[in-house]
C-alpha cells in the first residue's frame, strides 16, 4: 500500500512537471510541428496525471477525445505547411485566414477543444479530470500547478492562432489551392464535426450513469478563470514575444530545458565523434 502511494505520488510529480515544461517550451517555440508535438506531450501528461489519481477511465476517455481533435490539428497544420511554401516557421505566416478559411475554422475548433472550451470535445474529458482532481487532498501546490498548466495550454494555443491567422503578414509565400483538393478538405470537415459532437457521445458511452461533483464555487470556476486570464495575458504580450528581454528564457526553452542533452544527445554526440 505504501509502495503504491509512493508510485502514485512520483507519477503525479512527473506528469505535472511534464505538462509544465511542455507548456512553457511551446510558448517560445516557432516551429508549427514542434508546437503541436509539445501540445501532445502536455496532454499525455494530463492523462498520466489522471492515472496517478486513480482515474483510469477518465484517462482513456481523454485519450479518445484528444485523438480526434489532435488529428484535426495535425491535418490542418500539414495543409498550412504545404500551402505556405513548405515552411514550418509561424513567423512567416500571418493573415492566413483569408487564403485558408476552412482550415482556419478547423484549426481553431481543434485549438478551442484543446483549451477545454465548454461543449467541445476536449471540455468533457479535461473538465471532468480537473473537477475530480480538485476533490483529492494532494495540497494547494498540486491544484495550483494543475491550473497553471491549463493556462499554459491556452497561452500557446492563442499565440499560435494569432501569429498564423490574425497577426500581420510575415512575408512567406501563400497559396490557397489546397482547399480545392477534396482529399484534404473532406477529412478536415469530418474531423471538425467530430470535434464538436464526440465529447458528449463518448461521455454517454463511457459513463452511462451520471456523476454528481460537489465543489466550492471558487474551484468550480477556477479553470474558466485561468483560461480567461491566460487569453488576456497572451493577447496583451504578443508584442513582447520578440523582445530581447525574452532571449535567455527563449533560448533555454528552445533547448527543451537541456533534457535532450541529458537524456542521450550528449552521449550520442561523443560516440559519433569517436566513430
Amino acid at each position: 500500500f505504501i509502495l503504491g502511494e509512493t508510485c502514485s505520488a512520483l507519477l503525479l510529480f512527473i506528469s505535472i512537471m511534464t505538462m509544465f515544461m511542455s507548456g512553457v517550451v511551446a510558448i517560445f517555440e516557432y516551429d508549427l510541428k514542434k508546437i503541436i508535438a509539445l501540445s501532445t506531450l502536455s496532454q499525455l501528461g494530463m492523462m498520466m496525471f489522471s492515472i496517478s489519481l486513480g482515474l483510469y477511465e477518465l484517462a482513456f476517455f481523454h485519450l479518445l477525445t484528444h485523438a480526434l481533435f489532435k488529428a484535426l490539428l495535425f491535418l490542418c497544420a500539414g495543409i498550412l505547411i504545404h500551402g505556405a511554401g513548405n515552411t514550418q516557421d509561424i513567423r512567416s505566416f500571418g493573415g492566413l485566414s483569408l487564403n485558408f478559411p476552412l482550415v482556419t475554422v478547423g484549426m481553431n475548433l481543434a485549438n478551442l477543444s484543446l483549451c477545454g472550451v465548454p461543449f467541445l470535445a476536449g471540455f468533457y474529458s479535461k473538465d471532468l479530470i480537473v473537477e475530480l482532481a480538485c476533490q483529492y487532498s494532494w495540497g494547494i501546490f498540486v491544484l495550483l500547478m494543475m491550473f497553471i498548466c491549463l493556462s499554459l495550454t491556452v497561452l500557446y494555443s492563442v499565440r499560435l492562432t494569432y501569429l498564423s491567422f490574425v497577426g500581420p503578414y510575415g512575408g512567406g509565400t501563400s497559396i490557397s489551392v489546397c482547399e480545392s483538393d477534396y482529399s484534404l478538405v473532406g477529412p478536415v470537415v469530418i474531423l471538425s464535426f467530430t470535434s464538436l459532437v464526440s465529447g458528449p457521445i463518448l461521455s454517454w458511452l463511457n459513463f452511462p450513469a451520471p456523476v454528481l461533483i460537489f465543489l466550492p464555487v471558487f474551484l468550480k470556476w477556477g479553470a474558466l478563470f485561468f483560461v480567461g486570464v491566460s487569453l488576456l495575458v497572451m493577447l496583451s504580450l504578443q508584442g513582447l514575444t520578440y523582445s530581447y528581454k525574452w532571449g535567455a528564457v527563449s533560448k533555454f526553452s528552445g533547448l527543451m530545458w537541456f533534457l535532450p542533452w541529458l537524456t542521450g544527445q550528449g552521449f550520442s554526440m561523443k560516440t559519433l565523434k569517436n566513430a
